[in-house]
């Protein structure tokens, strides 16, 4: 079993930055890919971010590319979303994910999830 727990969420004002981070227990970390989602109010979830193992090639939504930057450190079992120039349309609940393989993040790829952290991006 995995567990999965999301930190660093909060209010922010557009423009301003903030760095989510993913802690991850149980199975090893470090041979899956991971990945951060996100789910707006009344709209579906969604990929953001992902990053592979060992080569920790990354992976963006068209709408987060140079403005958010995925990383991991395994020795830590934690991967990191930093998040820079947020608009309001940033404003969701974020997840972090965990592959069941080491280079997939798609939705049906997915084994855990965490519970979520909610950002708000205010205008």
């Amino acid at each position: 079993q995995v567990q999965l727990v999301e930190s660093g969420g909060g209010l922010v004002q557009a423009g301003g930055s903030l760095r989510l981070s993913c802690a991850a227990s149980g199975r090893t970390f470090s041979s899956s890919a991971m990945g951060w989602f996100r789910q707006a109010p009344g709209k579906e979830r969604e990929f953001v971010a992902g990053i592979t193992w060992p080569i920790s090639n990354t992976y963006y939504a068209d709408f987060v590319k140079g403005r958010f930057a995925i990383s991991r450190d395994n020795a830590k079992n934690t991967v990191y979303l930093q998040m820079n120039s947020l608009k309001s349309e940033d404003t969701a609940v974020y997840y972090c994910a965990a592959g069941r393989t080491s280079w997939s993040f798609a939705r049906d790829d997915i084994a855990y999830w965490g519970q979520g952290t909610q950002v708000t991006v205010s205008s």
